[in-house]
């Protein structure tokens, strides 16, 4: 059987969820906590969404796709990055062939 929707998370992103909880869902009180601004906890938030709704989405994903999309998702990659790395894989497993 596969990992949970928790256990794909990070320590920091339980955590993170741990404290948005606690806070009652508030963005503004999670901000407080971590010292960060509102834009910067929204911004967590929204990839924090992200990266579930892609683990949710039951998309047979290959392990490198489904890699480029979290790294994307947790905000390491962006998007033209992401591109020229699938360019340059699908480049790849052709000359393979």
């Amino acid at each position: 059987m596969g990992q949970t929707w928790l256990e794909a998370l990070t320590d920091e992103e339980r955590t993170f969820v741990k404290n948005f909880v606690l806070a009652s869902g508030s963005l503004k009180a999670v901000a407080e906590v971590y010292g960060i601004s509102y834009p910067t906890v929204r911004l967590r938030l929204d990839r924090l969404i992200q990266k579930l709704q892609l683990l949710e989405s039951g998309e047979e994903l290959g392990p490198f796709e489904q890699q480029l999309r979290m790294l994307y998702v947790e905000g390491r990659l962006d998007m033209s990055t992401v591109k020229l790395l699938r360019e340059a894989y699908g480049r790849e497993r052709k000359e393979s062939r």
